[in-house]
C-alpha cells in the first residue's frame, strides 16, 4: 500500500511515517515508477512493531537499536528502570497529596508550603525534560525560566511568522525569511548557550517526539526543513 493508505489504516500521520523512514525504522520496500512509496506486508508489520514499542514508552532511538540488534532484554530492562523511577515519583506525589488531604479535613485551605511541594512533585513526575536531560541541565533550565532569561515567549510569534512565509511560498533565500532564520538561530543559542550536550539532547527530544512538539505549539518537520534551507541547522 502507499503511504497515504498506510497512514489511514494505522491512524498515523504521513509526516510520522516519513520521519520513521528518515530514522531508518520503517523503510518502504519499493517505489512506483513515479516515485511513490510502496509498503509490503513486512513493512506494515514493522510499522506495528514501532507503534507497539512506542506504546511502551520507548524513545525512537531505543526502538531503532532494538529492531536492528534484537537485544530486547537489554532495551526493555533499561526501560523498566525508567518506569520504576516514574512509579517512585508517583508514589511520592501520592504521599504528598494524601497528607494535604488529611490536613484539609481540619482546615479550609492548604498551607503555601504544601502547594509548593505538590507543584515540585508534579513537575518531577510529568516533566518530559527529565527523560532527556541530566538533573544538572534540568536545574539550569528551570533557573533560566525562573529568571526570565529564556525566550520561550518569543517562539509562538516567530513560528507564526515563518508559517506565514511558508504558506505564501516565499523562497527561503528572501531577506525577510533570512531575518526570521537569524532570529530562530538567536533563540536556539539563548536556550542551549553553546552547550553541545544540551543542544544534542534538545534535538533528540524534538526528533523522538515530533507529534508532541507540534501539539505543544512547536515547529513541525516541514518548518524545520524550511528554516534549514534559510541557513539554520537544528
Amino acid at each position: 500500500m502507499k503511504v497515504g493508505e498506510l497512514a489511514r489504516v494505522t491512524g498515523l500521520t504521513v509526516r510520522t511515517l516519513h520521519h520513521w523512514e528518515e530514522r531508518g525504522l520503517v523503510v518502504p520496500s519499493a517505489r512506483t515508477a513515479s516515485g511513490h512509496r510502496v509498503y509490503d506486508d513486512g513493512d506494515v508489520r514493522s510499522v506495528y512493531q514501532v507503534v507497539a514499542l512506542r506504546e511502551l514508552g520507548l524513545p525512537l532511538e531505543a526502538i531503532g537499536g532494538l529492531l536492528s540488534s534484537g537485544s530486547f532484554a537489554d532495551v526493555l530492562t533499561a526501560h523498566l528502570d525508567q518506569v520504576d523511577a516514574r512509579l517512585a515519583a508517583l508514589h511520592a506525589l501520592r504521599g504528598t497529596l494524601a497528607a494535604v488531604v488529611d490536613r484539609l479535613r481540619d482546615a479550609p485551605d492548604p498551607d503555601p508550603s504544601d502547594v509548593l511541594m505538590m507543584i515540585d512533585e508534579v513537575s518531577r513526575v510529568n516533566d518530559t525534560f527529565a527523560q532527556y536531560f541530566t538533573p544538572e541541565q534540568v536545574a539550569e533550565l528551570r533557573a533560566r525560566r525562573a529568571e526570565g532569561e529564556t525566550a520561550a515567549a518569543a517562539w509562538p510569534g516567530l513560528i507564526a511568522d515563518v508559517q506565514a512565509e511558508m504558506d505564501a511560498g516565499t523562497d527561503p533565500a528572501e531577506p525577510r525569511v533570512q531575518a526570521l532564520a537569524a532570529r530562530w538561530s538567536e533563540l536556539l543559542a539563548t536556550f542551549h548557550r553553546g552547550d553541545e550536550s544540551l543542544q544534542r539532547q534538545l534535538y533528540r527530544l524534538r526528533d523522538e517526539n515530533p507529534d508532541e512538539v507540534t501539539a505543544a505549539g512547536g515547529p513541525d518537520q516541514a518548518m524545520i526543513d524550511y528554516i534549514a534551507r534559510a541557513g539554520v541547522t537544528g
